[in-house]
């Protein structure tokens, strides 16, 4: 008499109906040529993803906070400011100052030294940081829409000074948000660094996007915008002239891009119009993923054609947010490539049911 086996411990019933795991796919970022792993096989639902710590109790002013009215002599001297009043104490509503440690400062030689292998130059450059707002407790997807603006238009009147500075080629404007995103200070501010060379990742960036024009005709960008837009099932707002989308080779979960709808190269050419509907646009997604992720830390950073390049058809300037949701680990950081262990296509369906 022949055994059952389907009936000994440890086999299953019916194989055929096991379910198996779902298998990794890798996706190829369309901007850089690289590939990104979508691990399937070890994805967590969207909602896995929440922080969970409770979000912090913050005063709406803490005294020893150097960001905060009344303890302007705290920081360096302001550079600009959006104020009533005398410089450097109360009044304002925007201000920026020079950072207090900067990474680059405007004295260094921008000389270079050294043979092909051991080559050097001195840290010149920019490096400010942008008070957002006089509130210590209003994160930037709290603010008012007015507020939002004024914060927006005080990072475009930065970035077009920076720009005319003799040494700088490039300017990044980026933001860290909590202490995983690698802030030390908890009052709302970004911060804008002007670079004497451009970052070897852009020219590469700008590489793909030169080719593809040389071979289409248009801005890469542009186009994934349009199918972005066309395919819907990744976007998670739309309006005022902009999108907002999970990409199709997200890196990291949940990570957003925001774009505008049409072809602008650098963010330093947006009208005062534009900047105020992308204020808005940008309060409303970072308000989205703290609601719809318990106020995860996060980074975000402005992405512009560099200065030399500003008027080529080859860019489209946008923002990424990266919430910070998982670590890089030994794999990404030996080959490169990423692994994202949420589907951008589940992660937008999850913040647009949630609305």
């Amino acid at each position: 008499m022949e055994r059952d086996a389907s009936r000994e411990p440890g086999i299953p019933e019916c194989p055929v109906r096991q379910s198996r795991p779902p298998m990794s796919e890798l996706r190829q970022n369309p901007f850089t040529k690289e590939w990104v792993i979508i691990a399937r096989d070890r994805a967590r639902r969207p909602d896995e993803f929440k922080s969970r710590r409770e979000p912090p109790e913050r005063p709406a002013a803490d005294p020893s906070c150097p960001f905060c009215p009344g303890n302007e002599a705290l920081t360096p001297p302001e550079v600009a400011a959006f104020r009533v009043g005398s410089p450097n104490a109360p009044g304002w509503w925007v201000r920026t100052v020079t950072n207090r440690f900067p990474a680059l400062a405007p004295e260094a030689s921008g000389d270079r030294s050294g043979d092909h292998y051991f080559r050097r130059m001195a840290g010149v450059g920019r490096h400010e940081v942008i008070i957002e707002t006089p509130a210590h407790n209003l994160p930037f997807g709290l603010l008012s829409n007015h507020q939002a603006q004024e914060a927006v238009l005080m990072y475009r009147a930065r970035y077009l000074a920076l720009r005319e500075a003799p040494s700088v080629k490039a300017v990044i404007l980026f933001k860290n948000y909590g202490e995983a995103a690698g802030t030390s200070l908890v009052h709302p501010h970004a911060q804008i660094v002007g670079t004497p060379i451009v970052p070897e990742h852009l020219r590469a960036q700008y590489a793909v996007a030169t080719q593809y024009y040389d071979d289409t005709g248009g801005c890469i960008y542009c186009d994934v915008v349009k199918e972005e837009r066309k395919a819907k099932e990744r976007v998670v707002f739309e309006g005022e002239g902009f999108v907002a989308f999970h990409p199709f080779a997200s890196r990291s979960p949940f990570e957003t891009w925001i774009a505008p709808t049409h072809h602008v190269p650098s963010f330093g050419q947006i009208s005062t119009d534009e900047a105020k509907r992308f204020a808005r646009v940008l309060a409303a997604v970072l308000s989205k993923i703290s609601r719809h992720l318990n106020d995860p830390d996060y980074n975000f950073v402005v992405h512009s054609a560099p200065i030399e390049d500003e008027n080529k058809p080859y860019f489209l300037w946008h923002l990424s947010i990266i919430p910070r949701l998982t670590t890089v680990a030994g794999f990404e950081i030996g080959s490169g490539i990423f692994i994202n262990t949420a589907v951008p296509e589940e992660t937008a369906a999850y913040m647009n049911e949630r609305d």
